[in-house]
């Protein structure tokens, strides 16, 4: 697709900025709709249940998998020079901060994607939850927490290149990479049909996959066809909400990017469906106890999601869809300590972090927020 009509008319970072509002407004609506969720999805696999959500955030990552290989074999993007890949990277980092980010969510009850989808519908918990997250990631990235994290970062380096991408260490190709999306595509569809997800679940978790391919294709294509450089970004939340908190704080002379447009696109998009299906509601917080459990985990996935490069969306999904070697480790980094979080805090008949401090009166039991 040619774009550089389009460039020419509003110019290229205001074209970044447009994109990134569209293809935020459709991730939005199709995660408020399908209940797309990480923590879910873990918290199901970890109990044993079988309702749903692990299939829903399965349908999501396999398209996000197949979409983004498709465009590759077409030829119409290419991850080459994405950060992702091109630059050097963390083992450690992806490790360590993938595990605090899967701790984080469990603690905050959803990832930074699902508090930003949650607040735009009325969930007052995740507003305060997901402002944290962005201060702690802002932190981590130039503050107070940034030396902690960069020694974190240096103790497992990875080359970029070659080294950091799973096809070509596999040599499995981008064909190979495509049926491997394919084959779980089909895990999720046939899932899908024993446990009767709705028509909302894998309809939108399919939308959130291809709002992740659509965001490699686009700014790939912006990249390319334009005049200045311009990164070649994924769809993702932690590094977006620290760019998108500092801006509104402080007077930037920054021009406009696509992560400007993302973060107010998926606020729409979630705001629009949810005031379309009637699920408009304000909701708070019941008690001291839970605030507290809700802060520790917001600070704990903007410090990890920072530290490991990428959130449960950044790394998860559009890392993991170009085979990144440090996505898959934060992936995998994220299942396991939020499994065994959610085994240590609320599989218990109280969470440690739910219990009064001393002198305190225990508040009414805190039902976790639907997801």
């Amino acid at each position: 697709m040619n774009l550089v009509p389009l460039m020419e008319w509003l110019g290229e970072p205001w074209t970044l900025g447009l994109g990134g509002l569209l293809i935020g407004v459709a991730f939005g609506f199709f995660a408020q709709r399908s209940r797309f969720c990480l923590r879910s999805a873990v918290i199901e696999f970890a109990r044993g249940h079988h309702g749903g959500k692990l299939t829903v955030w399965l349908f999501a990552f396999a398209t996000a998998v197949t979409a983004t290989q498709l465009l590759s074999l077409l030829g119409w993007f290419d991850a080459a020079d994405a950060r992702q890949i091109a630059a050097r990277g963390s083992l450690s980092g992806a490790a360590i901060g993938g595990a605090l980010f899967g701790m984080g969510m469990i603690l905050a009850r959803g990832c930074s994607s699902r508090l930003l989808v949650l607040a735009a519908q009325g969930n007052l918990r995740s507003v305060m939850s997901g402002l944290i997250f962005a201060v702690a990631a802002q932190s981590a990235w130039t503050g107070m927490l940034s030396p902690l994290r960069e020694t974190i970062s240096g103790w497992w380096t990875v080359d970029g290149g070659p080294a950091r991408d799973l096809i070509e260490r596999t040599g499995i190709g981008h064909g190979g990479a495509f049926v491997f999306g394919l084959v779980w595509l089909g895990a999720a569809i046939v899932w899908a049909r024993r446990q009767k997800v709705p028509a909302w679940g894998f309809g939108g978790a399919i939308g959130v996959g291809l709002a992740i391919a659509a965001a490699w294709w686009f700014t790939y294509s912006v990249a390319s066809q334009g005049f200045d450089p311009h990164p070649i970004q994924a769809l993702s939340f932690t590094g977006p909400s620290a760019e998108v908190l500092t801006r509104v704080l402080f007077v930037s002379d920054k021009p406009a990017n696509f992560d400007m447009g993302l973060m107010p696109g998926v606020v729409l998009g979630s705001f629009l469906a949810a005031a379309l299906f009637g699920e408009l509601k304000l909701e708070g917080f019941e008690g001291g106890p839970s605030m507290r459990r809700y802060i520790v985990g917001a600070i704990a996935m903007g410090f990890g999601g920072m530290t490991a490069g990428g959130c449960a969306v950044g790394a998860g999904l559009s890392g993991a869809a170009v085979f990144t070697m440090t996505s898959w480790v934060t992936l995998c980094a994220m299942w396991a300590a939020a499994a065994i979080t959610d085994r240590l805090v609320d599989q218990r008949p109280a969470g440690l972090l739910d219990q009064p401090i001393a002198g305190q009166t225990a508040a009414t039991p805190h039902r976790p927020a639907a997801a």
